[in-house]
């Protein structure tokens, strides 16, 4: 069962409206769905003195990561836009949030991204947020689970935090049928734990 304390961080990671509304330009498939489960884990880490934050994709109209430039995703989390926005159901009220991705950055993972042109791995604020906070233990939960959960998931724990996947508070892309079970063996297997929210 997951245990919040002071030095737990829950990492809500890109719970927007490209990724969690149907009409989304990259719609994950029960996106809304999980976003009771996160609420409802938010309201948990606060009240036992958790840090909560959120990350959020924020591109330019033009990136590595987009099929119009070379990538393989639709537009998506442009700056500004609707899609780009944290879903009005999450309850994230003041929580800090970490854009990435602003200046045309490939990646997934809410601590690093990649320097299109030198290929250079770049710090997002996230960990340096975490350590100001006295964090040493994350609980990561999101969208989606094969790519930005997974990701943001492994780098936790090459930074050196115990990390925990929330397992019913993500939801996976499955461009290919068994991604998200996969990405989830994945982190297993580089020592996450996958717990169930005690909602379920």
């Amino acid at each position: 069962m997951l245990r919040y304390r002071p030095g737990v961080a829950l990492i809500v990671v890109d719970v927007q409206n490209d990724f969690a509304d149907p009409a989304g330009g990259l719609s994950v498939a029960g996106g809304e769905a999980v976003i009771p489960v996160i609420n409802h884990e938010i309201q948990l880490a606060r009240a036992n003195g958790s840090v909560v934050v959120c990350t959020q994709d924020w591109h330019p109209e033009h990136t590595p990561h987009f099929a119009k430039d070379g990538g393989i995703w639709p537009d998506h989390c442009i700056a500004g836009t609707w899609g780009a926005e944290l879903h009005p159901a999450l309850e994230a009220g003041d929580a800090p949030v970490v854009r990435k991705g602003a200046n045309g950055e490939d990646g997934y993972s809410g601590f690093t991204m990649r320097d299109p042109a030198t290929g250079e791995t770049i710090p997002t604020p996230l960990d340096a947020l975490l350590r100001g906070q006295g964090v040493d233990e994350v609980v990561v939960t999101g969208l989606a689970t094969d790519y930005c959960v997974k990701a943001t998931a492994l780098d936790a724990i090459a930074l050196g935090y115990r990390t925990t996947l929330l397992g019913d508070g993500a939801a996976a892309v499955n461009l290919q049928a068994g991604d998200g079970q996969a990405a989830i063996d994945e982190m297993a297997a580089a020592g996450c734990v996958i717990a169930s929210s005690r909602m379920r």
